[in-house]
């Protein structure tokens, strides 16, 4: 251990992290720039750090105060000592009702603050769209705004005293007037005065600089709202007093659409006199899906309050009626609202992705001007993008004239650094020349505060380094940001990154097959930092049930962009061989959430695979890679040996079971399933004879888990799908016959001309493994098999929701270079996407009654259920399925070491859910993981929706059994 480590050992209670996992996941922010700490502490209370402060400054190592690690300009990351306050200067201290304040430690997540107060119909005013993992800490070092700033104002605005421990050690209660402001700081703004009163431009969104002018004797000298947005280069706040504001009792969203983004600009500033709680704007081309919008190429999201429901609509209508617009929709419902601000609130993750895919960048993320010169502003800034040839979509809050943009910077050459830094400093002359700030929310950090000199001239920037040097005579407090600035184009974390690709096994089809580009995705908004899970959202189980930074989706990239940085600089060195990289992806649980939740598509599944690959090969593997990652092997020769009964049998002994646990690297706290003693293939073999050779074909995949485990979930899938007038058939042994039907349609039948077994497999257990050569092996197989299929209309439907999302998505991008995996991709249907698709008059028998259970994780990530919800209501069940993850997502419940984490990941919705369910209310989990989870930690039966349907059916009339089931077993498929 350095000295240093040593001496904060000694001196703080906190825990003290020097290793090379903790000083990697903090390296970054949301920011284009990166700098490798010495350390991270993560202080109990102000006397630590009081402590961490005394033992910097005597060995010269600078201090960098993080919150959520959201920042834009960079300003959360350093290179001496970082404080973390989320892990245990986290609490609310109290809420005062009356007096409609709060106390608060920096490490509070924004939204825990929310829930605290809502219950006094009360809430903390700014909201920013991060407002589900930001801290109030950090929040009072960026003076953050959010969305409702035209109602309730900036962070400065609700901030009424601050306890503050400077530089030097000195705890300070700062509030309004000079009591408890460090010496010097009255002298300094005593002769200034002047200086103060003309050198600050009046918009409502001036975040850049320090906040001198409230200091002023007639703003009440109020230092603790001049402290506010000063990012960490003062003092280090340890506890805060904010105000909270009456929340309304209802709300209405309305929403404007406009041809451009121009038009709601101009449109923006003349909603203000209507008292609106919202002025958000955001143009087509951040929208993933247009769905629920009113028609147009741009938007305005107006809010509006009221005492009830009607008041609301009432104002929101009209702002509508005032406003001219293309089109426009009020929506009062708020799951409705809740859906269209998430589009809104993604911005920051989908503005990173041009339309055409490529790379946009922070950097000039949040300029201000005053609101009735947006308009103005936007067509100069359009112009300045076109003379530098880049790409931008403004977005953010156009009631305050604030926006956001992420611009397609190269950021990888010499020559587009130097566009970058050319197009940077001619941007900062034109917002200073609309009288704006540079700076209208996330402060000025790196990224802008070497252009300070443009917007307040030289003398005001030497008044904020005589500020600076009142609080912070050392420097020790987060140097290079604000004053004396670090240049904007230094450290930008890009430069450590190889330059060219890396060898990889899967496609990466959306980052051009370049892995880097795939790491490169994670800008760090930090969506998956989510302290809570809910309504649908998958992302990130194991953080919420860990809370550990190195188990969310950002981290996990954090330490994948380090490994790519290896000797170039990064802090993991030992590249795919990595311990840190391999131990930080071992609790995900590939649940893919981040796939779709993730604003910018993060795959952290698919990479976990990847260097789950390169880790191993060519060494031995853990065991549950081979009992569990070979799972249709070992499954198949239990079925040819006929030893189903024998295994059952045996795995009910307890040494016997404990044994194969051990030996299989098995969680001692499972039970080991039971298989099946009747495959679904040997069920099928033998049916009887029926009358279904006419209707819709489809091919019915035998996965491992229905073939093996849960073949009543195949039997019930047949009963149904035939019922709706479909013609079954399962993957061909060995080829197919296609004839015309009926008027010669496209509609093919297909022929049995063969007994071989077919052994068709979608590799789910090898790719969750790492095992990708061998996945690879076992998906070309399948396409030689499934060749016949792919030459016909047929779909292919796949009752097991995880094996439907391999062969939609890990299929085509680890065979990239095959054709034919894009094609069966493309067959692939759910159980209720066929039914909708193919038999769209059937209609299925009335059940009414509730249901409750969840939505498979790879269903909401990668198929959507869309189709899953219309089938449920056109049967009449009732009710929502949780979101989340089950917490088992197939080897990782199982596996040694995570029992306690996939438990906390279950507990989190899934078994509330069923526990808090109605009498008679139907249990539906269509992924076998999920039943086994409800099975083994609630004791309770989840059902897949087709054997809920097929019930109801009523009694088995036999009436059909697709083409070949004549020639014996027909064991035709494994997962």
């Amino acid at each position: 251990m350095t000295d240093l480590e040593v001496g904060l050992r000694k001196a703080v209670r906190g825990d003290v992290r020097f290793d090379v996992t903790s000083r990697a996941l903090v390296t970054m922010d949301a920011s284009n720039y990166r700098r490798v700490p010495l350390g991270v502490v993560a202080p109990r209370d102000a006397d630590d750090v009081a402590a961490v402060l005394e033992v910097c400054r005597a060995q010269g190592v600078p201090v960098v105060a993080r919150g959520g690690g959201t920042s834009i300009a960079g300003q959360a990351t350093g290179t001496g000592v970082v404080l973390d306050f989320t892990r245990h200067m986290n609490r609310l201290v109290s809420i005062d009702a009356e007096a409609r304040t709060a106390v608060v430690q920096p490490g509070l997540v924004l939204d825990r603050l929310q829930g605290a107060a809502a219950p006094y119909g009360l809430r903390f005013g700014p909201d920013p769209s991060t407002h589900s993992r930001c801290t109030l800490g950090g929040m009072i070092g960026n003076n953050s705004c959010g969305s409702h700033s035209v109602a309730w104002g900036t962070t400065a605005d609700s901030v009424r005293e601050l306890d503050v421990v400077t530089g030097r050690g000195e705890r300070l209660r700062l509030g309004q007037g000079w009591r408890g402001a460090p010496a010097g700081l009255r002298e300094l703004v005593d002769g200034e005065l002047e200086r103060l009163r003309t050198g600050f431009p009046e918009l409502p969104r001036r975040i850049s600089g320090y906040a001198l002018d409230a200091l002023l004797p007639e703003k009440g000298a109020d230092v603790a709202r001049a402290f506010c947005g000063s990012e960490g280069t003062l003092g280090v706040v340890t506890e805060a007093v904010v105000g909270l504001v009456e929340a309304p009792r209802a709300r209405a969203l309305a929403v404007l659409g406009y041809p451009e983004e121009g038009a709601a600009a101009e449109a923006a500033a003349g909603l203000l006199p209507h008292r609106p709680l919202t002025v958000e704007g955001m143009a087509a081309d951040l929208v993933r899906s247009a769905a629920g919008l009113p028609r147009g190429g741009a938007w305005l999201f107006v809010e509006t309050g009221g005492e009830s429901e009607d008041e609301a609509r009432a104002r929101a209508e009209a702002i509508v009626r005032a406003a001219d617009v293309l089109d426009a929709l009020v929506v009062t419902d708020p799951a409705g609202q809740r859906a269209l601000w998430r589009i809104r609130e993604d911005a920051s993750g989908t503005a990173t992705r041009m339309p055409d895919g490529s790379e946009a960048w922070p950097g000039w993320e949040d300029c201000a001007v005053p609101p009735a010169r947006l308009g103005a502003y936007l067509r100069d800034f359009r112009g300045l993008l076109a003379e530098h040839g880049l790409r931008g979509t403004p977005y953010g809050h156009f009631g305050d004239g604030c926006i956001h943009v992420r611009i397609d910077f190269d950021l990888l050459t010499q020559a587009g650094v130097a566009r970058f830094r050319r197009f940077s400093e001619e941007l900062a002359d034109l917002v200073v020349a609309h009288g704006g700030s540079l700076s209208g929310e996330h402060g000025d950090g790196q990224a802008r505060a070497e252009l300070l000199p443009r917007m307040y001239g030289a003398d005001m920037v030497r008044l904020f380094e005589r500020t600076k040097s009142v609080w912070d005579p050392d420097d020790l407090l987060n140097p290079g940001m604000l004053v004396r600035p670090a240049p904007l184009d230094a450290n930008l974390r890009f430069a450590v990154l190889p330059r060219q690709p890396v060898d990889v096994a899967f496609g990466y089809p959306a980052d051009g097959g370049d892995f880097s580009a795939a790491v490169r995705r994670c800008v760090g908004v930090a969506k998956c930092r989510t302290t809570s899970g809910s309504g649908a959202a998958v992302m990130c189980p194991s953080f919420r049930a860990t809370g550990e930074e190195e188990h969310s989706t950002r981290g996990r990239a954090r330490l994948l962009h380090e490994m790519l940085a290896g000797e170039a600089g990064g802090v993991v060195t030992d590249g795919w061989r990595s311990t840190e990289v391999r131990d930080a992806l071992d609790l995900c649980l590939s649940c893919k959430g981040c796939r779709s939740d993730c604003p910018v598509g993060v795959d952290m599944a698919t990479y976990k695979a990847e260097f789950l690959h390169h880790h191993y090969e060519g060494r031995r593997r853990p065991a549950a890679h081979y009992s569990m990652g070979w799972l249709p092997v070992w499954l198949r020769a239990v079925t040819r040996l006929r030893l189903a009964g024998i295994v059952n049998a045996l795995s009910g002994v307890r040494p016997l079971a404990s044994l194969a646990r051990r030996l299989g690297g098995i969680a001692p706290e499972r039970r080991i399933p039971r298989v099946a003693t009747e495959t679904f293939s040997r069920w099928w073999g033998r049916r009887p004879k029926g009358r279904r050779d006419t209707g819709e074909t489809v091919v019915l995949w035998p996965d491992t888990f229905t073939e093996h485990l849960s073949p009543s979930v195949g039997r019930a899938a047949v009963r149904v799908l035939e019922a709706a007038g479909l013609r079954v058939v399962l993957p061909p042994t060995l080829r197919m016959a296609v004839r015309p039907v009926g008027d010669g349609s496209s509609k093919a039948a297909i022929s049995l001309l063969s007994t071989r077994r077919s052994r068709v497999c979608c590799g789910l257990t090898y790719v969750s493994t790492g095992q990708l050569d061998r996945a690879r092996t076992v998906l070309l197989r399948t396409l030689d098999l499934m060749a016949p299929v792919l030459e016909t209309d047929a779909p292919v439907v796949v009752l097991e929701p995880s094996c439907a999302a391999a062969l939609r998505t890990d299929l085509p991008e680890l065979l990239h270079d095959d054709p034919r995996a894009a094609r069966l991709a493309a067959k692939v249907l759910t159980f209720a996407e066929a039914l909708e698709r193919l038999a769209p008059d059937w209609t299925p028998p009335a059940l009414d009654r509730p249901v409750t259970g969840q939505t498979h994780c790879h269903q909401h990530a990668v198929l959507g259920d869309a189709a899953d919800r219309r089938l449920r209501q056109a049967a009449l069940l009732s009710g929502e399925l949780s979101g989340g993850c089950c917490g088992l997502a197939g080897n990782f419940g199982f596996e040694k070491g995570h029992f306690e984490v996939s438990a906390a990941c279950a507990e989190e919705q899934l078994l509330p859910a069923v526990r808090q369910a109605p009498d008679g209310a139907v249990v539906l989990a269509d992924g076998y993981s999920c039943r086994t989870q409800l099975e083994q930690l609630a004791g309770g039966r989840g059902r897949h929706l087709a054997e809920v349907l097929a019930d109801a059916l009523g009694e088995d009339e036999g009436d059909g059994r697709g083409d070949w089931a004549d020639g014996g077993e027909g064991d035709s498929g494994r997962g």
